[in-house]
């Protein structure tokens, strides 16, 4: 469970709101059926893989307790997707903002979101060298750092509706 909803489900969530808020309406909901479609074909075959526990298991999560290699491979795609979106739409947002003086805010929150958005990206490439650890502080970073980037936004949001 712990691979499907960290590993498949991480980023996915976000950038398709992204795609939702950037993209068109019939891109949005092509991009959703295939993907979710993706991922449950990938939880399906994460359940059904054997389980194999290494001789130096040290008790952390990892999924090189599988012993179907290749159900890993699953995450390649749907991170890079999460990421593209979610990562490339806040950097899209921030520049369609940046040169904009009344909105300063937006292009900073902006920022926030694209840094906190791939840095659990770069923890995942940690774990998957080893550095288990190293995704739970980039996830915790990441998180606070997209919420940050969320109340900048929402914040001068309200200031300007008044």
């Amino acid at each position: 469970m712990w691979y499907i909803v960290g590993a498949l489900l991480g980023g996915f969530p976000l950038a398709q709101g992204s795609v939702y808020l950037l993209m068109n309406r019939k891109f949005a909901h092509f991009t959703t059926a295939l993907i979710v479609s993706i991922i449950i074909i990938a939880a399906i075959c994460v359940l059904m893989s054997p389980i194999a526990i290494p001789e130096d298991f040290a008790g952390k999560l990892t999924g090189k307790v599988f012993e179907w290699k290749w159900v890993r491979l699953f995450s390649i795609p749907i991170n890079i997707y999460a990421l593209i979106f979610l990562v490339g739409g806040a950097i899209y947002s921030a520049i369609r903002y940046y040169a904009k003086a009344d909105h300063q805010a937006r292009f900073k929150g902006n920022i926030f979101i694209a840094i906190g958005g791939l840095l659990p990206g770069i923890g995942g490439t940690f774990t998957r060298m080893g550095h288990v650890n190293v995704l739970f502080v980039t996830e915790l970073v990441g998180l606070s750092l997209i919420y940050l980037g969320y109340k900048i936004i929402k914040t001068n949001n309200r200031k300007q509706a008044k």
